[in-house]
């Protein structure tokens, strides 16, 4: 008997101990639980939402290799950590529509937002923009930079608060060799990348991102480089030595073959105040070539890339040391694309594949492919429903694009949504998988086949066999002109 009870006295002890490490485990279960989500949003299981916009930034990234002298460690290794879309394209070649229709989820065409004069709210007074969404969803929005057209909030009510950096004015150096009719809105600085204004824009998020948060935040980074001027610190032209630069390709008598309208734009040209000159001398590209400034321009233009890529680093760099590094979404967009010569254009203000592609990509802690490309053309305009989606945000109707989310999660599956660009009323292109179509006003077109001709230098408008081609693209502009001509016409 004696025996049996220290037995099941030693079967009880045993049971505790055995409860007791129970508890423990489930104590720090609970706590390490616990500290996943304070180290993500203060209490919050929201994702959040890093909102990256870069100006005039064409698709010259290096992970994309589209233009192998583009130095962008950065944006490449964000696109490494998600999904970079290859064949993004701006709803308008044009800063204020494309980023209105963008921001607002309204294509041009429905909202009359054609050019850089027209105001949001002018247009579109009753308008949902993404921000002012995940505001009413709880989150606390704040920007910095160039997200609306203007350097500044844009739109008081998208923002809970917006920061307005003041840059040191740089005295700018201009090459006495040169004639005052030169067009030369570049070169380096002897500076410190905070002392400009994007580098004033990554320092102020670097510090937000270091600040604790009782809500889920959507932190907007409005960068305005690589738009003009082209003036950043030396350190970055010296990344592209003047005598390694290779020009893109282009082919003589380009606009040989294209209308009279598409020729117009290309050679329009702009009077100091930077308002366009369409009685024209040549175009800017006649007067890059006959002052010698071709190279220094490519040059320019991607010390400027490498100079904005940094800035985006230090945001990176910052998100990875936060609290929030496993439970923030981050998009990186460019707001429409730029010629440096192709076509014999410059800047952008036209409907071609160079003028409106730009970088775009997604990348999440879950949910998402990791290092994928994905080639579907998609546009910026797809934006909106996308992060709705994948923050889990009450849908919206009325918006002109599509939930990229499919993509996201499988980059390669079937895509046959053509992508619609619209510059100036009734001036469209189509992009599919394989052809560019472009319409204008007064019935020029141009149609180019991107699978033998990825460059744009063949017009095939006018080629009887390919009329069937056209008559299908034309169909999907068919809806678009029949909106403009009842919302727009008197």
């Amino acid at each position: 008997m004696f025996l049996n009870l220290i037995r099941t006295t030693n079967k009880k002890m045993i049971d505790l101990i055995i409860n007791f490490i129970r508890v423990i485990l489930l104590v720090v279960f609970i706590a390490q639980i616990q500290a996943q989500q304070d180290s993500r949003s203060e209490g919050s299981s929201k994702m959040n939402v890093l909102f990256i916009a870069v100006d005039d930034l064409r698709d010259w990234v290096g992970h994309m290799g589209r233009y192998s002298q583009a130095k962008t460690p950065n944006i490449d290794r964000l696109a490494k950590r998600g999904v970079s879309f290859t064949r993004a394209y701006s709803s308008a070649p044009l800063c204020n529509p494309s980023r209105i229709s963008m921001l607002t989820g309204i294509a041009p065409y429905r909202s009359g937002v054609y050019g850089n004069g027209e105001k949001l709210r002018d247009k579109l007074p009753d308008a949902v923009t993404l921000m002012q969404h995940f505001r009413s969803s709880g989150y606390f929005v704040q920007g910095s930079g160039k997200i609306f057209h203007e350097i500044g909030a844009g739109d008081a009510d998208s923002w809970d608060d917006y920061f307005v950096p003041k840059a040191k004015r740089m005295e700018i150096k201009r090459d006495a060799s040169l004639p005052k009719s030169a067009w030369v809105r570049w070169g380096p600085l002897d500076c410190n990348d905070e002392e400009l204004l994007d580098g004033k824009v990554a320092s102020w998020a670097v510090s937000e991102l270091e600040k604790p948060n009782k809500n889920p935040f959507f932190l907007a980074c409005g960068f305005t480089k690589p738009h003009l001027p082209w003036f950043v610190p030396r350190k970055y032209f010296d990344l592209h030595p003047l005598e390694t630069i290779k020009l893109p390709p282009v082919t003589k008598g380009d606009l040989d073959d294209v209308p009279i309208f598409g020729k117009k734009l290309a050679m329009e040209v702009y009077d100091p105040s930077g308002e366009r000159n369409f009685a024209n001398q040549g175009g800017d590209h006649q007067n890059v070539i006959a002052n010698n400034q071709w190279r220094r321009a490519v040059q320019a233009y991607l010390a400027t890339i490498s100079f904005v890529d940094a800035q985006i680093g230090r945001v990176l760099d910052a998100l990875e040391k936060s609290r929030y590094a496993d439970n923030t979404i981050i998009i990186l967009w460019g707001d429409h694309g730029w010629h440096l010569g192709e076509k014999e254009h410059w800047r952008k203000h036209a409907l071609w594949d160079v003028s409106t592609r730009t970088p775009l990509i997604f990348s999440a802690p879950d949910g998402i492919a990791k290092d994928q490309l994905c080639q579907r053309p998609v546009s910026l305009i797809d934006v909106y429903p996308t992060l709705v989606g994948l923050c889990g945000l009450p849908k919206r109707k009325g918006l002109d694009g599509q939930s990229l989310k499919p993509l996201l999660e499988n980059p390669k599956r079937e895509w046959d949504r053509p992508v619609v660009m619209t510059y100036g009323f009734n001036n469209h292109a189509v992009q599919t998988e394989r052809w560019r179509y472009i319409q204008y006003y007064d019935g020029g077109q141009e149609l180019y086949d991107h699978d033998r001709d990825p460059n744009e230098w063949i017009n095939l408008a006018r080629i009887p066999e390919h009329q069937k081609v056209i008559r299908e693209l034309q169909g999907t502009l068919l809806e678009i002109n029949q909106t403009q001509k009842t919302l727009f016409l008197k």
